[in-house]
């Protein structure tokens, strides 16, 4: 047999002989860090929450076991697709804001009705306002109605 295959055959001794027996461990830092360690775990163990961090320490795991280029490109453009939208209305708030803040007199409800209807893009926004409203509107009934027992 090979050195390896009988330390691997070998049962492994105590913590105490592991501890005697490595350098690194008896080393008196290593000791210190090692007793500060296990009284900031001290409450953790004592409460069983240590057994959340390891439940979550293994969801992460799974999830980055799970996670194929396919699914990192999806998340990167769904990310991509949030910050760009967010630039852009952020802009479009901004640059809104700049242009009523350099009319000196505002216009009347019925000017600025009149001003409305002649500017294309003006309607073509308020349509996907009304769309947008409509959409949430339709959420809001579906989420107001009774459910139904299977």
């Amino acid at each position: 047999m090979s050195n390896e295959m009988e330390a691997q055959a070998q049962p492994m001794g105590s913590l105490a002989d592991l501890a005697r027996q490595s350098p690194e461990l008896n080393d008196q830092a290593t000791l210190q860090g090692i007793s500060d360690i296990v009284a900031k775990l001290a409450p953790l163990l004592q409460g069983k929450r240590l057994h959340n961090v390891v439940d979550l320490l293994s969801a992460v795991s799974d999830v980055v076991d799970m996670a194929d280029d396919a699914m990192v490109q999806k998340m990167m453009k769904g990310y991509e697709e949030v910050v760009a939208g967010a630039w852009n209305l952020s802009n479009i708030t901004r640059h809104s804001a700049a242009e009523a803040g350099r009319v000196e007199t505002p216009p009347t409800l019925w000017q600025g009705i009149r001003e409305l209807n002649r500017n294309e893009d003006a309607r073509r926004g308020l349509l996907v306002a009304m769309n947008l409203l409509s959409s949430v509107g339709r959420q809001a009934r579906i989420a107001g109605e009774p459910i139904t027992e299977d």
